[in-house]
């Protein structure tokens, strides 16, 4: 077993595709927390996560996983990561019964008890073929399967997409409870920041193919917040402590990275605390300065 203090460490990561460039993206996701990998659909999420995984290869950079290399030590993290994509892997035909066959014999560490006790706490039938489950049932197959090798990392690609916020709100309990043992990590792809909101300890936000910002979630909705005002405060605002601003009739909604240093500076202003999809919003349109 490695000793690692961070479970993915991902230094100038740059993949080059013809129209789209994954530009020198560095993050760390630290051991035993759940990061929120934020982003427009486009943005450079799954490129990373298949890069993660060497599914495609990287032009430039290091990635580690768990401490060990993602290419010279890419079969011992396979057996010791698991991860969830949006789409259903497994073939229709297959049952629960059947994938737990296959898992044991992939995984030294497959533990068929505590899949089918999964699946029936998911209320997943073990003898239905997939292709009769719902979009929420099979992506609660696939849970239950990535958390039942005892697996370090949790690897989730927009695993929440489509699914209902009772269903949702179930997910996000069992991973609460997955972290509790151990030293076990996440790194959870959403542009679903309502849920990243409820469950990470850090986030990572990137657009096209950039990383604005990564840090503590608590520490990035603390620095920032939207100062609102009318037209006439807003054009006595210095543009540099703006990332973007939407106009309206109404006035004017203007977001700082640095809310304290705003309310010092524009003493009079209303400045509101903002939300994780708020910061995404205000940024994507950073290039533009001020929009509707």
């Amino acid at each position: 077993m490695t000793d690692y203090e961070n479970a993915i460490e991902i230094k100038g990561l740059t993949k080059k595709y013809d129209g789209f460039t994954l530009d020198n993206i560095s993050f760390n996701v630290p051991k035993g927390s759940i990061m929120g990998f934020i982003g427009q659909n486009g943005a450079g999420k799954t490129t990373t996560i298949r890069s993660l995984l060497n599914i495609i290869a990287i032009d430039d950079g290091s990635i580690n996983m768990l401490g060990l290399d993602h290419i010279k030590d890419e079969y011992a993290i396979k057996e010791r990561i698991a991860v969830v994509f949006d789409e259903l892997p497994f073939h229709d035909s297959f049952t629960a019964l059947a994938l737990s066959k296959m898992f044991a014999g992939i995984y030294q560490s497959w533990n068929k008890e505590q899949f089918f006790g999964l699946c029936e706490r998911f209320g997943l039938p073990m003898k239905k073929k997939l292709s009769k489950f719902s979009k929420g049932m099979k992506m609660k197959m696939q849970i239950a399967a990535a958390l039942s090798h005892n697996a370090e990392l949790l690897i989730m690609d927009e695993a929440t997409t489509g699914l209902d916020p009772v269903v949702r709100n179930e997910i996000l309990d069992i991973f609460r409870e997955y972290l509790m043992e151990g030293d076990r990590s996440i790194l959870m792809s959403s542009h679903i920041t309502s849920d990243l909101e409820k469950i990470a300890d850090s986030v990572t936000f990137i657009d096209k193919g950039k990383v604005l910002l990564s840090g503590y979630k608590d520490d990035i909705l603390d620095t920032h917040g939207v100062i609102k005002c009318t037209r006439e405060d807003y054009a006595e605002i210095d543009p540099a402590d703006i990332v973007s601003t939407r106009l309206s009739d109404f006035g004017a909604e203007a977001m700082t990275a640095d809310r304290q240093k705003a309310a010092q500076k524009y003493s009079g202003a209303v400045i509101e605390k903002t939300t994780l999809e708020e910061i995404m919003l205000f940024y994507v349109n950073r290039e533009k300065k001020e929009w509707s």
